[in-house]
């Protein structure tokens, strides 16, 4: 997945870039509730996305962002300073509504209503689409991008023969029944020259609780990074984010609930339905941030590896396809696609520098990338079936420096 190089500093500072749509935080936010906090609670002059949880505003907003590459300075008043004027609109930002207005119109009339046409369809990383063949591109190499949905390959071996080997390379079934947790330490790897060097704890609980967090003890200015999951609710907490903290409601909600399963291998098999086996393929390590030598010499990085994949219906639907290396049957690939007014938000995690921790395989090297960043963590240790304390899994609390 490429990431824009124009908001490199903001993506690798985990921010959520806020783009294209007028808003403006609101003076207060509602405290912690049930139901979910929409757009329109949380930001001023939302006019065409209002009644969507805030976490697929966010997401919408990286959609958009990504297909033009933009970054928040392109649309919103003096952003990225302590002068920013969300609330105030530009011209870009009044054509972005009528954009997305067409865009659904488009959807609905000729589709059904099915998410067909999105801003990627036409723009592709560009702010005014190109509209000319170019006979580089006609004569050149051509490069297939793989459709989200795959279809059942015929001749494959089934997706559950694919999950079993797994299985037994992470371990075995009786083996990883026996995970109840772990916690891993290490190091944040920066990304664009913004995150690195922070301490990371990664936490884990079966079956299906998370925490991961990045402390900065170096900038304390800087704030902390934290996701966690509790197996019911989930947060985030990102530093310079536009809304700082808030709670998962959305899809974001469901890939929670779905990377908290999924840390425990031995349950695989039951957190998605309607599997399927798509044709193999090749998938090539993200490249390596410029610290990442320091950090871990012996990983070579930027492999291409010959891949089995699956896909599978997650959490209320969550579309999840599943890459593993089919030379040691491991996962080194999960990408997920959540839900967004203007299409699928997809989320990618990659999994590198697998080690034997007490009989099971656990990555050491995870690496995630969102539209709107990417967090690289290389872990040290892992401990395994050790006792975690309840309230990391929780909503983010102040740390101690």
């Amino acid at each position: 997945m490429k990431l824009w190089s124009r908001r490199g500093a903001l993506a690798a500072s985990a921010t959520t870039v806020v783009v294209l749509i007028g808003i403006g935080l609101a003076l207060a936010q509602p405290a912690p509730q049930e139901k979910p906090l929409l757009a329109e609670q949380a930001f001023k002059n939302i006019q065409v996305l209002k009644g969507i949880p805030v976490d697929d505003f966010m997401e919408t907003m990286g959609i958009m962002s990504a297909s033009l590459d933009f970054d928040c300075s392109d649309c919103h008043v003096g952003a990225g300073t302590d002068q920013v004027d969300w609330p105030a609109d530009t011209p870009r930002k009044i054509m972005a509504r009528i954009m997305i207005t067409m865009v659904a119109s488009i959807n609905k009339n000729n589709f059904a209503g099915r998410q067909m046409v999105t801003c990627w369809t036409c723009h592709r990383n560009r702010d005014k689409p190109l509209i000319t063949p170019v006979m580089d591109t006609i004569y050149g190499t051509v490069t297939i991008e793989p459709d989200d949905v795959i279809v059942q390959a015929e001749g494959m071996p089934s997706a559950e023969s694919i999950l079993d080997k797994y299985i037994q390379a992470a371990g075995g079934a009786q083996r990883l029944g026996g995970l109840t947790s772990f916690v891993g330490k290490g190091t944040s790897v920066g990304f664009g020259g913004f995150g690195g060097g922070g301490q990371v704890e990664l936490d884990a609980q079966a079956p299906d609780k998370r925490a991961t967090i990045i402390v900065f003890k170096d900038a304390p200015g800087r704030g902390d990074q934290i996701r966690t999951f509790d197996g019911r609710t989930g947060w985030v907490r990102t530093p310079l984010n536009v809304l700082g903290e808030f709670q998962l409601s959305g899809g974001d909600l469901d890939g929670a609930r779905l990377d908290a399963q999924l840390s425990f291998p031995g349950q695989i098999k039951q957190l998605l339905t309607n599997l399927k086996t798509g044709p193999p393929g090749t998938i090539t390590d993200l490249p390596a941030p410029a610290s990442q030598s320091s950090l871990q010499k012996d990983v070579t990085l930027g492999q291409t590896h010959d891949v089995d994949v699956v896909q599978g219906t997650g959490p209320r639907g969550l579309l999840v396809t599943l890459y593993f290396d089919r030379k040691t049957n491991l996962l080194i690939r999960e990408l997920r696609y959540g839900n967004s007014p203007i299409g699928r938000v997809p989320t990618q995690i990659d999994f590198a520098d697998y080690r034997d921790v007490n009989g099971i395989k656990l990555p050491f090297r995870i690496t995630y990338a969102w539209l709107d960043g990417r967090d690289s963590i290389v872990l040290s240790e892992i401990k395994t079936n050790v006792p975690v304390n309840e309230a990391k899994f929780g909503k983010p609390a102040p740390l101690a420096r």
